[in-house]
């Protein structure tokens, strides 16, 4: 596990960060994990969710001691709230945003594209720490790792969004297992996802109607991807901290494909056109927002400690 200091947060921040993960997971393009590492919590929320996930499995295998030892690892003062604020957030403040996304594509991807371009300080700024905690340095295979990342995210985010699917379980459930790693992996949209293979639509109906059926298939998609994708994270977290930041940035910088201001309406790059100092103005002011968040953050986060030497 890595010994790198957590963030101290609050009840109430911690529901703001939830609600704020919350509406972006709706919005294609845009990730709850970029969303999770900007506001420092994004290891601390991997770290949870692992013990979580095999604290469950030591109780279905009759394991009571080990799961209360998992019990131990858990941030509740983080999860609880931030599932909150999550569930609040797609029931509520989530169709007023998705319906500007809608009205006002061009701008608000604008804005959202100057919001994700800041945001990538932030892991460089985690491996950073990290680097000087542990008194290693960066060598040609990080870079590397993150080129290969961008150009993955980049090609993957690239893909053509196809007809709407018919919403059948055995569509819906790797469809969920997909789109939930948005939620612990930076640059990757889980609406976007839904998107690509036609069930955003769907999906968001589902949710407004209350479709019982169809949202028990979906939420049994996202725990079997959550089941694999956390434990792959925490692992490479715990072992391979830097390069796996690295890599994420990677993923981040490529994912900026998909927030592009001018596209059609099936995702083709455009070239710049209309309303280029508006949609400057708007990217400018998002970054600034993340900025001025990510100085915060760095603020009133625990200090790190001095480099090994």
């Amino acid at each position: 596990m890595s010994h790198i200091p957590q963030r101290r947060t609050s009840l109430v921040g911690n529901f703001i960060r939830g609600a704020l993960i919350g509406i972006v997971e709706t919005i294609p393009g845009i990730s709850g994990g970029t969303v999770a590492l900007v506001v420092g919590i994004y290891q601390q929320l991997i770290e949870s969710a692992s013990a979580i996930i095999r604290g469950v499995l030591a109780l279905i295998r009759g394991r009571r001691d080990e799961a209360r030892a998992y019990r131990h690892n858990i941030s509740w003062r983080l999860v609880i709230p931030l599932v909150i604020g999550m569930g609040a957030a797609v029931l509520t403040v989530a169709g007023p945003v998705v319906d500007l996304v809608e009205t006002y594509p061009e701008r608000m991807r604008s804005l959202f594209f100057g919001m994700v371009a800041a945001s990538v300080l932030v892991p460089l700024l985690m491996v950073r720490d990290d680097v000087r905690y542990r008194g290693k340095q960066l060598g040609w295979r990080h870079a590397a790792f993150f080129v290969i990342a961008a150009v993955i995210a980049f090609v993957v985010l690239s893909l053509p969004a196809t007809n709407a699917l018919e919403p059948h379980w055995y569509t819906v459930l790797p469809a969920a297992a997909i789109a939930v790693s948005a939620l612990v992996l930076p640059g990757l949209s889980g609406s976007l996802v839904l998107l690509t293979v036609g069930l955003y639509e769907p999906t968001l109906r589902a949710v407004e109607a209350r479709d019982l059926g169809y949202l028990g298939v979906f939420a049994s998609g996202m725990v079997i991807g959550l089941i694999v994708i956390v434990q792959i994270l925490k692992w490479l977290l715990d072992n391979h901290h830097a390069t796996t930041l690295i890599m994420l940035t990677g993923v981040m910088l490529g994912a900026l494909r998909a927030l592009w201001p001018y596209q059609s309406e099936d995702g083709a790059l455009l070239p710049i056109g209309a309303g280029f100092g508006l949609n400057l103005v708007l990217g400018v002011i998002g970054a600034v927002i993340v900025l001025v968040m990510i100085v915060l953050d760095r603020k009133v986060s625990y200090r790190a400690p001095q480099p090994v030497h």
